[in-house]
């Protein structure tokens, strides 16, 4: 039975200085006992060398017969001189035993399929764990929107109501009024019932999917006031005190104007949601480069802690305080998603107690 050698070998200069050497020896001991000898290129087969957990190269490897056996580094030809003598005598053995035994190539074929197919399993064990993932998590999400949406649909339902009474009221300066306001708390319980499917469709594509991009001219410091005016009543009811600094000279982004006023809308939602009673909402538009213009959006609330400031944007991931208000964790995984489809970033700023600061950059137009 002949020894079945594979020598592994790279592409590096100090490599094949030695690989000479190597070869010279190992054509001198072809007299003393037969061996197949497989050359394999790391570069070209790096499955190989996963699959025999070589640390270094060059190496040779005893595959046959069993147990084994590496060998590697720079004093390759010490070592198999060391070596070779037991290596000779198992091989006598193993053919004293009359065990048959398959060719060197057809040891590195199985060998590269084993890994193939280890490889294989392992994907196929991460995508399935991905998936039950997915069908928990959207079991979780429809059990929270069916709960969720009946708020906003119950607040728009008696607004409704409302309005068909004030009907019968003979003051209709007074019936003119009441009018505007229960319309525009309908149009926010609406928005917010929107928001909800909206957030849930886009996460339902899943995190990889391609958002449908319209870039054009956008007046960021327009669509920041027309945003505003349509919280007016959300911040009244709380009694926000808003802070703007949208200067006129600030330049136009070149963006998606209903994705960036998703974006806005999402972290203005958020700050609103987390800010005090007379608490105080700062919005404001800078000019950071002749490229990029930054968008910051800030609250007062109880902060995000350190270790949270990135994995909030990942998407599933709500904080311990979120579990009792309404929302999925999705809001800033489509911001995020959004923001970089402009090739721009969104980070956060944020104190403990002291409130946070979600910032993204557009480029100009």
């Amino acid at each position: 039975m002949p020894l079945q050698l594979l020598l592994f070998i790279d592409e590096r200069s100090s490599s094949q200085e030695h690989l000479q050497g190597i070869q010279n020896y190992l054509e001198a001991l072809k007299e003393d006992y037969p061996f197949e000898l497989q050359m394999v290129n790391v570069a070209e087969q790096p499955h190989l060398a996963e699959n025999f957990r070589l640390v270094a190269t060059p190496a040779l490897v005893k595959i046959a017969p069993q147990p084994r056996q590496t060998i590697a580094g720079t004093n390759l030809v010490n070592q198999l001189e060391q070596c070779w003598s037991r290596w000779v005598q198992s091989a006598k053995q193993e053919s004293q035993s009359d065990q048959e035994s398959s060719s060197v190539s057809e040891a590195v074929t199985y060998s590269g399929e084993l890994t193939r197919l280890s490889d294989e399993i392992f994907r196929l064990k991460q995508e399935n764990q991905e998936l039950n993932e997915q069908i928990r998590f959207k079991d979780q999400v429809l059990a929270m929107l069916a709960h969720d949406l009946r708020n906003p649909l119950t607040a728009a339902s008696i607004a409704l109501e409302t309005l068909e009474l004030t009907d019968q009221n003979p003051d209709q300066q007074k019936v003119e009024k009441i009018k505007k306001q229960i319309f525009r708390q309908a149009q926010t319980q609406f928005r917010i019932m929107n928001r909800m499917i909206t957030d849930i469709l886009q996460t339902a594509q899943g995190k990889d999917a391609e958002l449908n991009i319209q870039p054009q001219k956008l007046n960021l410091q327009a669509l920041s006031h027309e945003i505003l005016d349509h919280f007016q009543d959300t911040l009244a009811r709380k009694c926000l005190n808003v802070k703007k600094d949208l200067p006129q000279d600030v330049p136009e982004a070149h963006a998606d104007p209903e994705l960036i006023r998703q974006v806005i809308v999402n972290l203005l939602d958020n700050a609103v949601k987390y800010t005090s009673e007379k608490g105080t909402i700062k919005v404001s538009l800078l000019h950071r480069t002749s490229q990029k213009i930054q968008v910051t959006i800030c609250d007062d609330g109880p902060g995000i802690p350190p270790e949270k400031r990135e994995s909030i944007f990942e998407g599933r991931v709500r904080l311990k305080r979120d579990e009792a208000k309404e929302g999925y964790g999705l809001g800033l995984s489509l911001c995020r998603q959004v923001v970089r489809a402009h090739y721009g970033e969104i980070w956060v700023d944020s104190d403990t107690n002291r409130g946070s600061c979600f910032h993204f950059t557009l480029p100009v137009y």
